[in-house]
């Protein structure tokens, strides 16, 4: 992970990453965090059933940004099905949260959340 990082940054500052330039005051404060590795809080679970239900929140609202995220790039309008598709996904999963959970902890079952 760390070699990917710095292969990306190192690519990023010598200019073959596009025009993109990353300033120099930056670049140093890339260089000292990927130097210094994760932050043991990404490696640590959590444990208790408010922090992985909290967690598991931040993960559902980051499949809908990278959902309307993707629906932006296919040219999809604010109404669109994409749109309205991630939005239902959405809506469901964090209706369906405690089920989540549930499954998630017992990764034998499988939690469907598309009502098929």
């Amino acid at each position: 992970m760390k070699m990917l990082c710095g292969a990306a940054l190192a690519l990023a500052l010598s200019g073959l990453a596009g025009a993109q330039v990353t300033p120099p005051d930056i670049a140093r404060q890339q260089q000292q965090e990927i130097k210094r590795g994760d932050p043991p809080r990404w490696t640590r679970p959590d444990r208790t059933e408010a922090a992985q239900l909290a967690t598991l929140r931040k993960e559902i609202n980051a499949a809908l940004r990278e959902a309307l995220e993707a629906c932006k790039q296919q040219g999809a309008g604010a109404n669109s099905d994409c749109v309205k598709q991630a939005r239902a996904t959405h809506h469901d999963d964090m209706a369906n949260l405690r089920q989540i959970h549930v499954a998630t902890r017992d990764m034998s079952r499988i939690y469907e959340t598309s009502g098929k």
